[in-house]
């Protein structure tokens, strides 16, 4: 997702502070989705519990390496199964302006960071800000998608894999030079979507909300959600939960009983300290930076738990 470059300005930390908000102190309370407060725990075991993040927007300014590490100390805690990331786990490649030296410099970074959580595994999608397009042509081993693949180490740019009784489908939201999966990937996922029995739960991640309400936002929306809607349609007998980021901000919303998450930005308002419409220092608008963690059940059922940090 991109921003605006805005300052926040000392008049709206002054107004934050006489409207009463104190920093950190919200962002200690975890947020349970509107779509898994009611859920009826009982006679149910839980199966997994995997870690969310998304729009990481690593860089070496503004400490966020450092504060990176804090997160993830707090993510450690609950004792997670694995990760998935979904995208923009660097600050920014696809500009004209931004130079092999500046990508490079983003993923060893990035790199770096990830060996000190090597001992869980991780599974990626691609953000829109994670390729570098600036390459002088197709054939550079640093331009497009295969070099995003290969630094996350997925095993394509789409993808499926099961765990624990769960099916799991990560997706490809950059495609026909907009939010979209495109005909090839389209067809894919239905094939994928046949081929799992209705006793067996279904977890998708792309990076960009398939739905959402808060992508009125930035129109971040997948264009092509009339399209992906119809696929989970044909597949209403099976439990189907979606997880996004893009958007900085944390959504949630159910249709045609497939549950709609959006997750918010672990990096906040890009590690910066805001702008004119941030609630608090560091958030984007309303959402504070935070990070998700899913308990996933062996009844079909998924409880989504916005964390967010005080970094």
């Amino acid at each position: 997702m991109s921003k605006t470059n805005h300052k926040f300005s000392s008049n709206r930390r002054s107004a934050i502070k006489k409207m009463g908000f104190v920093a950190g102190a919200i962002t200690m309370s975890p947020i349970a989705s509107a779509t898994t407060k009611n859920i009826n725990s009982k006679n149910r075991n839980r199966l997994l519990r995997i870690a969310h993040i998304t729009d990481v927007h690593m860089r070496p300014e503004h400490n966020a390496p450092n504060r990176f590490k804090k997160c993830l100390a707090d993510i450690k805690k609950h004792n997670v199964d694995f990760f998935m990331n979904g995208g923009d786990i660097i600050y920014a490649a696809n500009y004209k302006r931004i130079t092999r030296e500046r990508t490079k410099e983003q993923w060893d970074i990035w790199n770096d960071l990830r060996s000190e959580f090597s001992e869980y595994e991780m599974y990626s999608c691609l953000g829109n800000h994670d390729m570098w397009w600036a390459a002088p042509d197709k054939s550079d081993p640093m331009y497009g998608k295969q070099y995003v693949v290969k630094q996350l180490k997925m095993p394509s740019t789409y993808y499926s894999f099961d765990r624990e009784g769960w099916h799991f489908i990560i997706l490809d939201s950059m495609n026909d030079s907009t939010i979209s999966l495109g005909e090839i990937q389209r067809e894919w996922l239905a094939e994928d979507l046949d081929k799992v029995s209705k006793e067996t739960p279904i977890l998708i991640m792309s990076h960009c909300p398939i739905l959402s309400l808060c992508g009125v936002f930035k129109n971040g929306n997948h264009k092509d959600f009339s399209e992906i809607t119809k696929i989970f349609y044909k597949h209403k007998d099976k439990k189907i939960h979606c997880i996004s980021g893009h958007i900085h901000l944390v959504d949630a919303g159910v249709y045609n009983n497939v549950n709609y998450y959006v997750t918010g930005a672990l990096s906040g308002a890009w590690w910066e300290e805001g702008d004119e419409h941030s609630a608090q220092k560091y958030w984007y608008r309303e959402t504070p930076p935070g990070y998700a963690i899913l308990d996933l059940f062996d009844d079909g059922t998924l409880v989504n738990t916005y964390h967010p940090h005080q970094y």
